[in-house]
C-alpha cells in the first residue's frame, strides 16, 4: 500500500533534481525547510522526528538536500519528509509538505469497522508497522508483508 501524505504524494516518487526544484522554489518564497522522518505514518502521527534543526538560515536547495541525503542514511527504512514553514502572516505556518523516502516495503493499513448504538459505525485505522517496536517497523528485521 501507497502512504498518500504530503503535496505530491498522487504522484510517482520525486527524484533529487525535482526535490531541488521544490526547494529551490520554497526557498525563493522566504520558506525555510525542515526534515522529518518516521516509521509510523499513520495520518493522525503529525509529530515526526526532527532531524536537526528548522534550516531557517539557508538560502541554497544543495544545503538542505545534502541534510536530507544525511537523514536517507541513517534512517534507510523510514519515512523522511521536507516540510517548508509560511511566517509571513505572523505565525509559522507548514505552507509546503512532501515526502522524499519511503521504506522499501509498505505495509499499510487495517480499515477496523466497530457499530455502536443508534446505528452509528465507527472506523479505526490500524498500522501494521505498528505490530513491530519503534526502530524495526521496516526493513530487515521483519519480513515486510502485511499479516492476513
Amino acid at each position: 500500500m501507497r502512504i498518500t501524505q504530503g503535496t505530491f504524494s498522487f504522484l510517482p516518487d520525486l527524484t533529487d533534481d525535482e526535490i531541488t526544484a521544490q526547494i529551490r522554489w520554497a526557498l525563493d518564497h522566504d520558506w525555510p525547510c525542515a526534515i522529518e522522518f518516521t516509521d509510523d505514518p499513520h495520518p493522525r502521527n503529525t509529530y515526526w522526528d526532527m532531524w536537526g534543526m528548522p534550516m531557517f538560515d539557508l538560502a541554497d536547495p544543495a544545503g538542505v538536500l545534502a541534510e536530507i541525503d544525511a537523514c536517507r542514511t541513517a534512517h534507510p527504512e523510514h519515512y523522511v519528509r521536507v516540510n517548508a514553514y509560511d511566517a509571513s502572516l505572523g505565525r509559522q505556518t507548514v505552507a509546503l509538505s512532501f515526502l522524499v523516502q519511503r521504506p522499501t516495503v509498505e505495509p499499510g493499513f487495517r480499515l477496523d469497522r466497530a457499530e455502536g448504538a443508534d446505528r452509528r459505525i465507527g472506523y479505526t485505522l490500524h498500522p501494521y508497522a505498528t505490530e513491530r517496536p519503534a526502530g524495526s517497523r521496516y526493513g530487515a528485521a521483519g519480513n515486510g508483508r502485511a499479516p492476513r
